[in-house]
C-alpha cells in the first residue's frame, strides 16, 4: 500500500499544525482574555489526523535495531520493553534514564527499586522528576510539567528539569518516542538514550524488571538483594493480585467514585485488604510483611500505605479508619520501613504527595486547600519484637465479608 498522504489530509494537517503552533506560543492561561484562553486550550487538544505509513505503526526497527512485536504495538499501546542481554535493550551503564513523579505511588515503586539496587551508582540511571501539579484538563492535556528555565517564579522544590531534552511537558518525551501516541502521559517512563525511545512505561513491569536487569553491573551483595525470591514467588504473586486490585488501585476506585452508591461499594475493598495484610504480616513475625526478607510485597504495599493517612483517608474518603489508629502491625511495619531504611524515607516526599492530590483533583477539592496534617507524617517508635503487637482491623460486617472473599 502506498505511503503517500492524500492532498486534503496534508492540507488539513498542515492547517491544524500551524494554528496549534501559533496559539500554543501564547500564554496557556490568561484571565484577561477568556476567548484567547479557550482558543489556546483548543490548540493544545488538537492532534493532526494520522498519516498512513508514518509513525511507529509499521516500524519494526529503530536505527537498524529490530524491535520485538510486543514492545509497542502502535499509538494506542503503551511500551513493554525489557532490559536483556539478548534483546535490543541491553544492560549497559549510562544508557537509561528514568522519568518519575514523587507523588505517584506507581512511579514510587520503580524509584524504590532503583534506590535499593543502587542503579544510579552502578548502572548510571539518573531521574527527571515532574512537578506534582497542575496535571492539565480532564483529558490529561497538556499533562505533567517539569521545572523549566523559561518559567516565571521559583522552581518547584524537589522537581527537576527534563535532564535529557529540556522539555516543558512529559508529553513531549512521549511524542519523541511515537509522534502519533494517543495514550496517557504517565510516569514512570524508562528511556533508552542509545535508541532514542521509550523502553517501558508500565509500572508493574518496571518494578519486576529493574530488580534483576542490571545484575551483571552490580556488586554481588547488591545483586543478591532478591526482592522476588524463588521460594516465595507463588505467595508474592497471589498477594500482589488481590492487594493490587483491592488496595493499590482500590483507593482510587473509592476516591473517584461518581456517585454515592459507587463510593459506598468501593470504600470496602481497601479495608478488607488492609485487614488481611495486617493478619498476614503479624503471622510472619516481621520485620517485613513476609518475614525476615524484604520482598516486592513490601514495595507494593509501602507506596500505598505511606500515602493512606496523609491523603487517601481524607481526600479519597477512605475514612473507616487510619493506619496509625486501627492497624498496629502495619503501622509498626510502616515505621520500620520509613525510619530504618534510607531508600524508603528519601524517596517519600509528603509535600509532593499532598499537593498532587489536593491541587490536581479540583472536582474533589475545588478550593485546592492542602491539609496540614496528619502529624507526624509517619510516627516514630518502631517495635522490633512483633510478638508484643496485637493485630487490629475494621470489624464492620461488610469489610469482614470482603476480607473473607479475598481468599
Amino acid at each position: 500500500m502506498s505511503s503517500r498522504v492524500p492532498l486534503n489530509t496534508f492540507l488539513l494537517t498542515a492547517g491544524i499544525s500551524i494554528l496549534a503552533a501559533l496559539l500554543t506560543a501564547l500564554p496557556y492561561y490568561s484571565d484577561s482574555y477568556p476567548m484567547l484562553q479557550r482558543l489556546t486550550t483548543l490548540a493544545h487538544t488538537i492532534k493532526p489526523p494520522p498519516a498512513r505509513g508514518l509513525g511507529f505503526r509499521n516500524m519494526t526497527s529503530i536505527n537498524g535495531t529490530s524491535m520485538p512485536s510486543d514492545w509497542h504495538a502502535g499509538p494506542d499501546d503503551s511500551w513493554h520493553g525489557k532490559i536483556t542481554a539478548e534483546g535490543p535493550f541491553k544492560p549497559e551503564k549510562d544508557r537509561y534514564h528514568l522519568y518519575i513523579g514523587l507523588f505517584c505511588p506507581f512511579a514510587h515503586r520503580a524509584n524504590l527499586v532503583r534506590e535499593l539496587m543502587q542503579l544510579e551508582k552502578y548502572a548510571g540511571i539518573d531521574i527527571s522528576i515532574v512537578k506534582p501539579y497542575p496535571k492539565g484538563n480532564d483529558q490529561g492535556w497538556p499533562g505533567w510539567r517539569f521545572n523549566h528555565a523559561d518559567e516565571e517564579g521559583e522552581a518547584y522544590a524537589g522537581a527537576t528539569e527534563d535532564k535529557l531534552f529540556g522539555s516543558r511537558f512529559m508529553h513531549e518525551v512521549y511524542f519523541k518516542a511515537d509522534k502519533e501516541y494517543k495514550g496517557r502521559y504517565s510516569v514512570p517512563v524508562l528511556w533508552d538514550r542509545q535508541l532514542g525511545t521509550i523502553v517501558n512505561n508500565e509500572s508493574a513491569e518496571l518494578l519486576r524488571d529493574l530488580q534483576t536487569a542490571f545484575d551483571g553491573l552490580l556488586p554481588e551483595e547488591v545483586a543478591g538483594l532478591g526482592l522476588y525470591p524463588e521460594g516465595l514467588r507463588e505467595e508474592i504473586d497471589g498477594i500482589a493480585e488481590w492487594m493490587g486490585d483491592a488496595l493499590n488501585t482500590g483507593v482510587y476506585k473509592a476516591g473517584f467514585a461518581p456517585d454515592q452508591a459507587t463510593y459506598t461499594a468501593n470504600v470496602i475493598p481497601p479495608f478488607a485488604a488492609l485487614n488481611k495484610l495486617e493478619k498476614l504480616a503479624h503471622a510472619h513475625g516481621g520485620p517485613y510483611l513476609l518475614g525476615r526478607q524484604m520482598t516486592e510485597i513490601d514495595i507494593r504495599a509501602y507506596a500505598t500505605i505511606v500515602r493512606f493517612d496523609t491523603v487517601y483517608h481524607q481526600h479519597f474518603k477512605c475514612n473507616l479508619g487510619e493506619i496509625r489508629h486501627v492497624y498496629p502491625v502495619l503501622n509498626n511495619w510502616l515505621k520500620g520501613m520509613y525510619w530504618e531504611h534510607e531508600a524508603f524515607r528519601t524517596t517519600t516526599d509528603f509535600r509532593h504527595i499532598k499537593e498532587n492530590y489536593t491541587k490536581s483533583h479540583t472536582d474533589i477539592n475545588p478550593k485546592s486547600i492542602t491539609p496540614v496534617g496528619p502529624w507526624p507524617d509517619v510516627e516514630g517508635g518502631y517495635e522490633g519484637d512483633w510478638g508484643l503487637l496485637t493485630p487490629g482491623g475494621i470489624g464492620m460486617m461488610e469489610v469482614v465479608e470482603g476480607e473473607r472473599k479475598l481468599g
